[in-house]
Formats: structure tokens, C-alpha cells, sequence
């Protein structure tokens, strides 16, 4: 999810960048293969080490990270309707992206209900335990709201459009509430007990995530409402993108200067690789996504390039957190480590 969302961020921007679709569209082919091949990697996880896997649910480190499969799914699954007409044709563009959108939203609903009863009956965790990390198993269905609003244009009219139209939104809020009760928790953790070791460090940047996001899908939901209600709901809705947005901008990037400090701070005292270090992408490319359509949709310069700024952090985080990845995996340190 990490890689798809820069492929996202990169065709939603309000500017254009000199090869901007060329990269978007690379992009999301890495994104596909590594989606791709990590299933298959979970698939023969889960059949030949099946006690391993269920062990991992048990872990109250490990669960919350059972949200990142069905946001990948949903991610490369709308970066397919995004750029990959243009490589494997609309018709086979909108079938993946119906599928993963289904796979995702189905796991991801799922996970948003397993994983907190998990923490509330079976993992031992405290307050001075709270990680960004929570966040990651409420998260995917607002990635869903998100995701889903491309397919509106694509349901049939009637009923069955309407049942999506609400079930996004239902899924916004969902996970909207769910996040913000967890933000509160890690913000009184922060206070009482500090930023924490070193390595969980970047886990604060997955608090932009919820924010962005659900920035993108109140404005991507608003301006496909047309679609499905007539005014004055389908306005309102229209109005409620900007209306929720702009302040939840205002937040978002008040956490991200806070998050920044904090980092800049514990590099300066060693911050080791880990693959935490991914929580500087989808997250910041949420940002991008939410910036860019709060810049299209009040036609705000400012915003735009606002966006575009956060889209350079973006590619940056994106590229660090990779060539490290690549370079641990290929001299076995993270495979050691596994």
C-alpha cells in the first residue's frame, strides 16, 4: 500500500509534473507484482505454518497489522482505474479494481471488528502501550469510502448505486469515530509516557492516515452524490467535502509538524531501519490525496501547491524506505530479523 498510494498521489495531483502519468503508471505495476506476490507469499504462509500465522493474531504487536492487506488490495485496486486503462485496457482495469475493492472491503471489515475484540479480551495491553499501529486495523474501511466513490459511475442506477453511496459513507464514519478514539489515547500517551523507543517512532506518522483519508473520501463521496441524490442532499454532501476537509487539514498538519520533530530528534540520536520506516508513506500519500482534492475543489492555488509539496516529501519517504528495504533484504538482515 505504501507503493500504490504514491502511484495514486501522483495522477490525482492538481498539477501536472513533467512524466508525471509515465511514473504514476510504473508505479502501480511495481505496486501490482508486490501485491501480487505477497499474497502468495501469506497464502503459502498460512497453509505451511498455519500455528505461526494464528500466533500472530495473539500477538498484541503483530494483530494491528493485519490492516495492511486489504488497504494494499484497495490501493492498487484504485490505482488500476487510475492509470492501468492505459495499459491493460478500461474493461480489465475496472474488473481488477471491482475485485480488489470486494476483497479488500470484505478482509478490511473484518479486521476492523476482530482485531479490537482482540485487544478488549484477549491482548495485555495498556495504555502506556498505545502505538500509531492501533489505527491500522479501523483504517481500511475509510480506504474503502475512498476507493469506492470511483465506482459509483460504474453500479447500476437504482437501488444497488444508493446501497453504495451509504455503505461508503457508513464506512467513513466507522472508521472515523473508531480513529479518533485511538488518536485521543495515543495523544495521552505521548504526554504521560513520551514518544517511546526508537523503532516505533515513525509508527506516529499512521495517525495522518485516518486524517487524509478521510479528507479524500468526504470530497471524492461529495462530488459523485450527484449520481445518486438529488439536491439539496447531493449539494450538501458536495459542501461537507470542503466543510470537513479544511479543518482536518488544519489538524492533520499541526500532527505532521509534531511527527517530523519527533523524528528529526530521534535520528539525531540513531533511528535504525526497520520496516516501520513504511509508515512515512501511505500516510503522507493520504495527505497528498486529500490536499489535492480540497485544491480542485475549492480551486485553491495554495492548496495545490501545498500538495505538490507534500507529494515531493511523499516520493522521498517512498524511495528511502525502499532502497533501504531492498538493501536489508538482499544482505539478510531482514530476513534474520524475521
Amino acid at each position: 500500500m505504501g507503493t500504490g498510494i504514491v502511484a495514486i498521489a501522483a495522477s490525482l495531483l492538481p498539477r501536472q509534473l513533467a512524466g508525471q502519468d509515465v511514473f504514476a503508471a510504473g508505479v502501480w505495476l511495481l505496486a501490482a507484482t508486490l501485491l501480487l506476490a505477497l499474497l502468495i507469499a501469506t497464502a503459502v504462509h498460512w497453509i505451511r505454518y498455519p500455528q505461526n500465522a494464528r500466533h500472530h493474531a495473539l500477538n498484541p504487536a503483530m494483530a494491528p497489522f493485519y490492516g495492511a492487506p486489504p488497504m494494499a488490495m484497495l490501493t492498487v485496486g484504485a490505482g488500476a482505474l487510475l492509470v492501468g486503462p492505459a495499459i491493460v485496457g478500461h474493461h480489465a482495469a475496472l474488473s481488477i479494481d471491482l475485485v480488489l475493492w470486494g476483497a479488500g472491503t470484505l478482509t478490511g471489515l473484518v479486521v476492523a471488528a476482530v482485531v479490537p475484540y482482540l485487544m478488549f479480551t484477549v491482548h495485555d495491553v495498556h495504555l502506556e502501550d498505545a502505538l500509531g499501529s492501533w489505527l491500522m486495523p479501523v483504517v481500511p474501511p475509510m480506504v474503502s469510502a475512498a476507493t469506492g466513490a470511483a465506482l459509483l459511475a460504474h453500479i447500476p442506477a437504482g437501488q444497488a448505486r444508493l446501497t453504495m453511496l451509504l455503505g461508503c459513507y457508513g464506512m467513513f464514519g466507522l472508521s472515523l469515530i473508531a480513529s479518533l478514539v485511538i488518536i485521543v489515547l495515543l495523544w495521552g500517551r505521548l504526554i504521560h509516557h513520551g514518544p517511546g523507543p526508537a523503532r516505533t517512532v515513525p509508527t506516529l506518522w499512521i495517525v495522518l492516515g485516518p486524517l487524509g483519508q478521510s479528507i479524500t473520501a468526504a470530497n471524492l463521496l461529495g462530488s459523485q452524490a450527484h449520481l445518486v441524490l438529488a439536491p439539496p442532499y447531493s449539494s450538501a454532501l458536495e459542501a461537507f467535502g470542503i466543510l470537513y476537509g479544511v479543518p482536518v487539514l488544519g489538524f492533520a498538519l499541526l500532527w505532521l509538524s509534531i511527527a517530523a520533530a519527533v523524528t528529526i530528534k530521534t535520528i539525531r540520536a540513531g533511528l535504525p531501519f526497520s520496516l516501520t520506516w513504511w509508515s512515512f508513506t501511505f500516510p503522507v500519500g493520504t495527505m497528498v490525496t486529500g490536499t489535492s482534492e480540497l485544491a480542485i475543489h475549492t480551486g485553491s492555488i495554495a492548496l495545490a501547491w501545498l500538495a505538490v509539496t507534500l507529494f515531493v516529501l511523499l516520493a522521498c519517504a517512498w524511495g528511502t524506505a525502499l532502497t533501504n528495504t531492498v538493501a536489508r533484504t538482499v544482505d539478510g538482515q531482514l530476513l534474520a530479523a524475521a
